[in-house]
Formats: C-alpha cells, structure tokens, sequence
C-alpha cells in the first residue's frame, strides 16, 4: 500500500505512472467496480503537463465547457499562433479577432487576457502554486476571472500532480462515474463527492482512471 507524502511536500508531481498503479491496485482491493473495470480497460497513463506555467492556464481556459477533443483542436490553434512561445506579452499583443478566429469565445478571450495580464504583473506565479497545499492553490486561482474550482482542480491534478484531488463537478467523472458503478443515474456533485470518499487519498488517481475507463470501456459494460 502506498504512504501519501507528508503534508508538506506540495513541490513534487505525485501522479506519476508508480503511484497511478499501485494506488489503483490499492483501491481494487477495497472497490470490486474499480477492480473489475481495471481489468477490463487497464491502468491509465500517466499525464504529466510539464512544470507548472501560463500554459497550463490556458488549457485550462480552451478545455472550459469543451469535450476533450474540440479543447485540443482550439488549444493547438493558439499553440500555432503563438509559435511555441507562451509568453503573455504575445497573446497581449493579438487582436480579438485574431482569437476568435482560433475559436476562443469573447467570454474566455477576456479570460485569457486577465490570466495574461496577472502573469505579467506577477500577481499569479504559477511556478510558485506547486509550494503552496490544495486548498490554497484553489483560493488563488479562484480569485482570477473565469476560474472556478473546477479549472483549480484541473491544474492541481495535471500541473502539480496532487494525489487526493476529486473535481465532482467533471461531468466526465460523473459519467465514468454512472458506467463505473451501474448507477441507474448519472450523480450529480454531491453523490459523485459521497462515492468517492471511501477513495482517499488516492481521488486523483481514482478521477484519472473514472476517465480512462469512461473512454475505453466497451459501451455494452
């Protein structure tokens, strides 16, 4: 069985490829539904972004209210537009028009230009949220405009790695959860939270697997 960290390690990603693993070999032993849906789909990768940065932010930003694979197609666009470069100054420096055209909506190109201007300023470090414990990760982002908790929760599992983090409000972790657990109905935040209390403190792991297992288990399971 795998020890969490001490409660002040926050710098280090945890949900490396060992810990999905062996925290899901855990939790099959305490859940037969996630044992028998490991069996079917196996273990998730890991998905490590890279160090926590702007870049992270703005993914989170195309993926807001977006399947996975229209986020992607938006993502790379501004990833072509920029040249690489995730830089502040230059998405600044791009006209409304310009994002639009890359499929940004006029509410998340406000957003986008909010989280540029703090970076800028350096009233929001995101290289610096990997020192900090989940709750007040989640308080600093979610003092930017069009940042709720669940884009904290985003960052914390694919930035930082943090390994008890659970975003009940994922739809697709509420539909995973529905195939995962033969539910008559798809939970909503407060059955989603109570399912997987049982869980800690391996929630992030559980939530990258509820994914995995949404789209890769045969539709007859």
């Amino acid at each position: 069985m795998l020890s969490p960290g001490p409660g002040d390690a926050f710098v280090e990603f945890q949900l490396t490829q060992r810990h999905l693993e062996q925290a899901l070999d855990d939790l099959a032993d305490r859940d037969r539904h996630i044992a028998a849906a490991l069996a079917r789909v196996g273990y998730p990768e890991e998905r490590r972004g890279g160090e926590p940065s702007y870049e992270h932010f703005l993914r989170i930003i195309a993926g807001q209210q977006l399947s996975v694979k229209a986020a992607a197609t938006i993502f790379g666009r501004l990833e072509a537009a920029l040249d690489g470069d995730f830089q502040p100054e230059r998405l600044l420096g791009m006209s409304d028009e310009t994002l639009r055209s890359l499929g940004l909506s006029r509410q998340k190109i406000g957003y986008a230009r909010g989280l540029s201007q703090a970076v800028r300023d350096g009233s929001l470090v995101p290289a610096s949220l990997a020192e900090l414990p989940d709750d007040e990760v989640i308080e600093q982002i979610t003092r930017l405009k069009g940042f709720g908790r669940w884009s904290a929760e985003m960052f914390l599992l694919f930035a930082l790695g943090r390994p008890d983090v659970w975003p009940a409000d994922d739809l697709g972790i509420q539909a995973g959860l529905h195939r995962l657990k033969n539910m008559r109905a798809r939970p909503d935040r407060k059955k989603t939270e109570t399912v997987a209390r049982p869980w800690r403190p391996y929630r992030g792991a559980a939530a990258i697997f509820v994914w995995h297992y949404y789209s890769n288990a045969p539709l007859q399971d």
